[in-house]
This record gives C-alpha cells, sequence and structure tokens, in this order.
C-alpha cells in the first residue's frame, strides 16, 4: 500500500501544494490537493484518498480541528498535519487529534516521503487514536522554532500519553526541567503533582529519605513520620534531577523500586506502591560514570527508556530573537520596565557563545528590564554586559587554566588522575584502555558533525575518516547527529 495510493493535500500555499504533487507523484501517488478545509472535508466524506495532508492554518477553518472529524468518520485515514506555526504546543494538539505525524515547516522533502511511507504501510492498529482536545492558553513551556527543538517536540508530543521513563539530558542552564514539566503538564498526569528533587542539593545521607519518606523513630532526630518525593508525587510526575550525583547506595535503592514498582520508606517495614513517572535528567556523561564505576548500569538502562538530548544555546542560536522576546515580556508582566532590543543589538546576542545557556540568556533579560533606563536596548548596552560576563568569568579559567594554556595531554593528564583517585585504593574496571579512546572520540565526532551540520559525508573529510568507518563509530559510540533540514518554502 506504500505505493499507488491516493493522498489529499490541503494547503492555503500554492506553491507548496505544487512541491507536494510533483515529490509525490514520483513515489507513484496519485495527489488530490486543495487550498481550503471545506475541499478536504468533502473528499473525505466520499471517501477519496488512503492519506491526509493538511496544513493547520488555512483560510475557512483550523486544520487541527478537522482532525478530530476525520477520524471519527474514518477512523482508518492516516493524517498527517503540517505548520509553520512550529511550537511544541502545535506538535502536542496535532498528537492529541489522533494525527499520525507532525511536521514543523520548512520541512524536508526526503523526511515527507518517509512519513508517507510509514503512514501508508502503518497497521490499522497502530494509528494512534484521538483524544478530547484540552482547551489551554497559548502558555509556551519551551521556546523555540529551529530544526533541534522541532525534533524534541515531536518527541515530547509522541511521549504526552504514555507513562514511560525519560532521561533528559544536556548542559547545565539548558531547560532540563521545562523538559519535565513540559511532559507532566501536557501529558495523561498533568492533573496529578509535579515533584522535582535535585539530587546535587540533598546530602547524601538524607537523600534516601527524601525519596522514600522515613518514620518516626528512624534515626535521630526522626520525631515524626516525613513523607518521601516518591510518595508526594503519587499519581503524577517525579523529576529526579542531576541523577548523576546520586550516591550509590541511593542508586541501589532506587533500582530496586524501578524493578519491582514499590518501596519502603526508612525504618518502615510495609511495602508501598509507587504510582509514579519518572523523568531524570543529568548534566553528566552518565556513560562515562558508568565506565568509572560511579554509576550502576543497570540502573542507567532502567532511567533511559527514551533518551532526548537538549541542546545547547550555541546550537539553536537562530531561537535567541524569540527566547529574548519572550523573556522580555515576562519580565514586563512581572512588572519591570518595557524594553525592546534593537536589531543590532539583537544580532550581537547570536554571536554570543552562552556557556550558561538559556539561564544566562535570562539573566541577561532581567538586567537589562531593571537596570537601564532607555527603552530601546542598543548593541553597545549588550557588548558591555557580555564583556562584564566574560570579565566574571576569567577568575574561575585562571584557576583551572585557560585552553589555551593547557594541551590536550596534559587535560587528559589530569583526567585520568581523577578517574584512579575516585577509586581509591581499587583499581578502574578492567578495559580502560578502549574506554579512554572512546571518550576522546565521542566528542571529537560530536564536534565535527556539528560543525558540517550533520552532513556525514564532510564529517568524514574533515577527520580524515572513511565514511563507513564514521557510521560504524557513529552507531557503536551513540554519537548524536543532529541534520539540519533544507530549507523549503512554508505557509
Amino acid at each position: 500500500m506504500s505505493a499507488g495510493a491516493t493522498i489529499l493535500v490541503a494547503d492555503d500555499d500554492r506553491a507548496i501544494r505544487t512541491v507536494l504533487h510533483q515529490a509525490l507523484g514520483r513515489q507513484g501517488h496519485t495527489v488530490r490537493s486543495t487550498g481550503t478545509a471545506s475541499t478536504l472535508w468533502q473528499w473525505v466524506q466520499e471517501g477519496e484518498g488512503q492519506l491526509v495532508i493538511t496544513d493547520v492554518v488555512m483560510p475557512d477553518e483550523n486544520g487541527l480541528d478537522l482532525v478530530p472529524r476525520i477520524r471519527k468518520l474514518r477512523p482508518d485515514l492516516r493524517i498527517i498535519v503540517m505548520s509553520a506555526q512550529s511550537t511544541l504546543l502545535t506538535a502536542v494538539r496535532a498528537t492529541e487529534r489522533g494525527a499520525f505525524e507532525y511536521l514543523p515547516k520548512p520541512f524536508d522533502l526526503n523526511e515527507l516521503i518517509s512519513v508517507v511511507n510509514r503512514a501508508l504501510s502503518a497497521p490499522a492498529a497502530s494509528v494512534p487514536r484521538s483524544v478530547q482536545p484540552r482547551e489551554e492558553g497559548e502558555r509556551l513551556p519551551l521556546i523555540g522554532r529551529s530544526p533541534a527543538m522541532q525534533e524534541i517536540y515531536r518527541a515530547l508530543a509522541r511521549l504526552m500519553a504514555t507513562d514511560l521513563t525519560v532521561m533528559v539530558t544536556g548542559e547545565s542552564g539548558a531547560g532540563k526541567e521545562l523538559v519535565a514539566r513540559a511532559l507532566h503538564d501536557y501529558g495523561k498526569r498533568r492533573k496529578g503533582p509535579f515533584v522535582a528533587l535535585n539530587m546535587a542539593a540533598i546530602p547524601r545521607e538524607l537523600i534516601e529519605s527524601e525519596l522514600f519518606g522515613h518514620e518516626r523513630g528512624a534515626f535521630t532526630g526522626a520525631v515524626q513520620r516525613s513523607a518521601g518525593k516518591f510518595e508526594q508525587a503519587s499519581g503524577g510526575t517525579l523529576f529526579l534531577d542531576e541523577i548523576g550525583d546520586m550516591p550509590p547506595e541511593a542508586q541501589t535503592r532506587l533500582l530496586r523500586v524501578l524493578q519491582e514498582g514499590e518501596y519502603m520508606t526508612v525504618g518502615g517495614r510495609t511495602p508501598i506502591k509507587a504510582n509514579v513517572r519518572i523523568v531524570a535528567a543529568t548534566h553528566r556523561d552518565l556513560r562515562r560514570h558508568i565506565q568509572q564505576g560511579l554509576f550502576r548500569e543497570d540502573l542507567f538502562y532502567r532511567l533511559n527508556v527514551v533518551p532526548i538530548r537538549l541542546p545547547p544555546l550555541r546550537e539553536r542560536l537562530d531561537d535567541i530573537p524569540e527566547l529574548a522576546n519572550h523573556y522580555l515580556q515576562m519580565a514586563t508582566a512581572d512588572g519591570l520596565p518595557t524594553k525592546v532590543l534593537s536589531p543590532e543589538a539583537m544580532a550581537r546576542l547570536k554571536q554570543h557563545r552562552w556557556p550558561g545557556n538559556v539561564r544566562e540568556l535570562v539573566n541577561l533579560v532581567r538586567r537589562l528590564s531593571a537596570l537601564y533606563s532607555e527603552e530601546i536596548i542598543g548593541v553597545e548596552t549588550i557588548e558591555a554586559e557580555l564583556a562584564d560576563a566574560v570579565s566574571a568569568m576569567e577568575p574561575a579559567q585562571a584557576s583551572s587554566g585557560s585552553a589555551d594554556d593547557v594541551s590536550l595531554a596534559d587535560a587528559v593528564d589530569r583526567h585520568l588522575q581523577a578517574m584512579f583517585a575516585a577509586h581509591g585504593d581499587r583499581l578502574p574496571p578492567d578495559g580502560m584502555y578502549d574506554r579512554v579512546i572512546s571518550e576522546v572520540e565521542r566528542p571529537l565526532l560530536a564536534l565535527a558533525l556539528g560543525a558540517t551540520r550533520g552532513n556525514q559525508l564532510r564529517a568524514a573529510r574533515l577527520l580524515g575518516l572513511n565514511r563507513n568507518t564514521l557510521r560504524k563509530k557513529i552507531k557503536d559510540l551513540d554519537v548524536p547527529v543532529v541534520r539540519t533540514p533544507q530549507a523549503r518554502r512554508g505557509g
């Protein structure tokens, strides 16, 4: 059924319709296209087509509102939703209403064709059932329309109706808790509590009590029973931030809870059924921690059911104007004076490397709103603020040695010494040579792929590797590949 199908296309943009006619026609499909939702609905009522591709914004009706009606009339008809409103809410609403897939505009034609083939060949049982859409205000828990963020939106939309455990990785300040909150606020447990626990902020001797609670008299100072985070989050979501900082003994207990689905309070004797969705997050490389014996491999695989990598801000610089304007509006809502960034100032923000990620941008925006009298912030002000930020970081860089002063060999030597020191009198696990080589290879490959925008042929030439060798290393080392879609006109 993947070839020779009739595909119904609804898009107000004639150029998009023409592109789809040509691309899908070359695949052997028959394409009927229209610029209105009413015509599309008429074709569906008449039994036309095996697949629908519809835009969201059309002159006579919102395409998302049409999806549940189509699903009710013809449950087996697959629907692909396209939109230039490339936000998390659009992806979630498309999935909630029963769309087979959501594609942001501009889209890559090869990806569209791949999605079309999957939709046409999918068995009927795998087509998602639509749910009653929720009336939501335009709250945007995650901001940005870059290709990297679009992949995250699509992944999150697919996860909303599940209870799967999610592992969010990313640098400090990238917004990992926002991902966890989005999974909760738009997921099936949204009516339950959202409880967060930062493992790095809890003394190691108190982590088990914080997680599982304790009974009166369980230890010195336990004068009354206390509910732990698992109990507080019952029916909702438990967000375990900085999971890489969890001490080994607490890792063992958490693993047991994930395996058995129940836990006991500290000092308790009666098992309590765990009823939470777990979202974990870390800025650390847990695979390296596993190699060093600092994190349990079995716990990692229990938590890493669905991995989501949140890109640092420097990998999505095109999102900065939208982010900056959003946080300027938030500052105004909090009572700070209204500010606007000049085009030159905004361009300068996009040139910064943002070591502190989105958190650094938020702090800068709030300083601009609070400390400067001018309504329009110019590039000179941005230059001064960014220069102050760099100056503030210089003492820390000087204490650790700058990149120019420290050779790669010196950095590796310090790393290896720390690895041995972490094991005290014991030796690190066997196979150390391969682990160390892979730790150097993985970031090298990741940086090369990032510099070439995911183009593996160019990255192979840059590295001096055979393309097949690079592909094998990407697979073996689990190197993330973010491809920048080709530019296409979108409506």
